[in-house]
């Protein structure tokens, strides 16, 4: 019995068995560190930020959120903001749900005004 479990072994020396071993698991350690650099790290910075941004947030900031509105911060809480989305229209929303900052610059662009020559 000890004949036929010895000859199902691998032969040649020990060393090259622990070494082919390791070397099966180069591409895995490969794959994993270049997913971490393309996909995990990258994830965890924006998460990060997005944190940042929503610890930093003011009453009067304007901002969107995950749903598409457009408002401006009247009332903060430590999970909700009160956000004004319209004259007289507040709405309460979580502060995770806040997806970023909206632009400063509200105003409309001036139009051109026509020339004589065009006119």
């Amino acid at each position: 019995m000890t004949s036929i479990a010895y000859a199902m072994s691998q032969g040649g020396g020990g060393a090259q068995g622990g070494s082919g071993s390791f070397a099966s698991f180069i591409p895995l350690i490969l794959m994993f560190v270049i997913f971490y650099f393309l996909l995990i790290r990258p994830q965890q910075k924006k998460a990060k930020e997005h944190q940042r941004m929503i610890g930093e947030l003011r009453k009067g900031d304007r901002i969107i959120t995950n749903g598409g509105l457009y408002g401006r911060i009247t009332g903060l809480d430590e999970h909700t903001l009160t956000v004004e989305i319209a004259d007289k229209v507040r709405v309460k929303v979580a502060r995770a749900n806040t997806a970023a900052l909206a632009s400063t610059s509200t105003a409309p662009l001036p139009k051109k005004e026509k020339s004589k020559k065009e006119a």
